[in-house]
């Protein structure tokens, strides 16, 4: 049974689970770390796609099922019982390694923030993940939409984020109450001279009042108006209307 508390959602299709494994590419000897694999279906699709996967679940009751698949894989699963917000990820599955997971609902966004905030280039190669369409949505939006956001430029300021994938409701037991999309994400270059926590500042003023122009948003971050007039950008402009390209500008400005 998934748990609601948890933001459990589980897809049991084959097929399905099949084609989200084969999003991240060819995984025959690759690494795959999976957080929250529940009863182990997706986690049997990236087996049988050859990878080697150390799991983490912090659900009990799903420890049997995946007892009997680590016994069906030995070798090639590893199963970790806990929480994915406490785990050392590179040390259990080494650099390099893929993440795919059907998030739960509950953790998604705080993982995700924390695999694209890090060092980088970053421990892992790819990430592949089920969030609610509409996280989704915000993950990959474009400036002057209404899901463009802090997510947006987090996600793609040094990497390239796309949806793989739109999965029905029905897919899920239980059935969701929203619809959900697959999201994968490879890392990209990161640009010269910008410190990513005067870009996270500068995001979190100016999409933290995101109604307001710039230059009552970015008021309380020191310099930000001299830097907005050096370059060029309009300060009677909402942080909506900004591109990725222009925050990184404004945060090497400041950096």
């Amino acid at each position: 049974m998934a748990t609601k508390a948890l933001g459990q959602n589980f897809i049991l299709d084959r097929q399905l689970l099949a084609r989200i494994a084969a999003i991240p590419g060819p995984l025959d000897g690759a690494s795959v770390y999976e957080v929250g694999p529940g009863p182990g279906g997706l986690t049997r699709a990236l087996l049988d796609a050859g990878a080697k996967v150390v799991a983490v679940e912090r659900d009990r009751r799903c420890m049997p099922a995946l007892a009997e698949l680590e016994r069906e894989y030995p070798e090639k699963l590893r199963i970790i019982s806990g929480d994915a917000l406490q785990v050392d990820e590179r040390a259990e599955a080494g650099t390099g390694a893929h993440i795919v997971a059907n998030l739960p609902y509950n953790v998604g966004t705080a993982l995700l923030i924390r695999w694209l905030e890090g060092p980088w280039p970053p421990w892992w190669s790819s990430l592949t993940l089920m969030f609610q369409r509409e996280v989704a949505e915000r993950i990959v939006a474009k400036p002057n939409s209404e899901h463009y956001g802090r997510l947006s430029v987090a996600a793609q300021w040094r990497a390239s984020p796309r949806i793989a994938m739109a999965v029905h409701r029905s897919s899920f037991v239980p059935p969701p109450k929203v619809a959900s999309a697959v999201v994968h994400i490879v890392p990209a270059a990161m640009p010269d001279g910008v410190d990513p926590k005067v870009l996270e500042r500068l995001t979190a003023a100016a999409f933290g009042q995101r109604r307001k122009m710039l230059r009552s948003s970015l008021k309380p971050v020191p310099h930000a108006l001299d830097a907005l007039a050096a370059l060029g950008i309009d300060s009677e402009r909402r942080a909506e209307t900004v591109s990725v390209d222009e925050f990184v500008a404004l945060a090497r400005a400041l950096s």
